[in-house]
């Protein structure tokens, strides 16, 4: 059993290389797998409490393409977006030196900070169809990655929190996700007890009705 899984850890590894070192569209069907396994984890229902891959156009024509859209009750929705460059990372990760180690380190900083300023830039709450949170999660697949941004600028979530991005990795976007479904738990819960009440009531009308007639 330790050697299969020493196996499956080499695998994953060289699959998560293979992926930082890709091309853009790469990586980002990695990042967007990652996601979608969390969304599994979550215990939220595809095509009911959340949806992949959807697309919508502002009154302006322009196209958007969420990675995530999860829906909240009362008609409302939140944003998902993973695309995220970890290029600068990987040379991080395999630096020979202290000099390569401190560039791409500040690259990767940057790069976290672009993203999040395109994502500052796209007006999700504006768009006709959805009713989304003034914020939009951005999903960084790599735990690490994101906690070595965070290391190297402090101001980073803060920043991107004052530009209505929230910063999530794989254990906090799952927490987040988990609390999203026990919401939609109780809400159905709600529900039912209101559909019991009415039809109790519907029940009540006809008896009172027969016995009176």
């Amino acid at each position: 059993q330790l050697k299969e899984l020493n196996r499956q850890m080499s695998d994953e590894a060289s699959s998560l290389t293979r992926a930082l070192k890709g091309e853009s569209k790469t990586r980002g069907a990695w990042g967007e797998l990652i996601l979608e396994r969390i969304l599994e984890k979550s215990g939220l229902q595809k095509g009911l409490e959340y949806e992949t891959q959807s697309s919508f156009r502002n009154e302006e024509g322009a196209l958007f393409l969420p990675d995530v859209i999860i829906h909240l009750p009362e008609d409302k929705h939140l944003i998902i977006d993973a695309k995220l460059s970890l290029v600068a990372y990987e040379r991080f990760v395999n630096a020979g030196s202290e000099a390569e180690m401190s560039t791409a380190l500040r690259e990767h900083t940057l790069a976290t900070r672009r993203h999040i300023e395109q994502l500052s830039g796209k007006d999700y709450p504006g768009l006709p169809e959805l009713q989304s949170p003034d914020f939009v999660l951005m999903f960084v697949p790599v735990e690490p990655a994101l906690h070595l941004a965070l290391q190297e600028d402090p101001n980073l979530f803060s920043d991107a929190f004052e530009k209505n991005v929230v910063l999530v990795s794989s254990s906090t976007l799952l927490i987040t996700l988990r609390v999203i479904e026990s919401v939609w738990r109780r809400h159905k819960q709600t529900a039912n007890v209101l559909e019991i009440a009415r039809q109790a009531g519907k029940l009540h009308d006809h008896f009172v009705n027969f016995v009176t007639t």
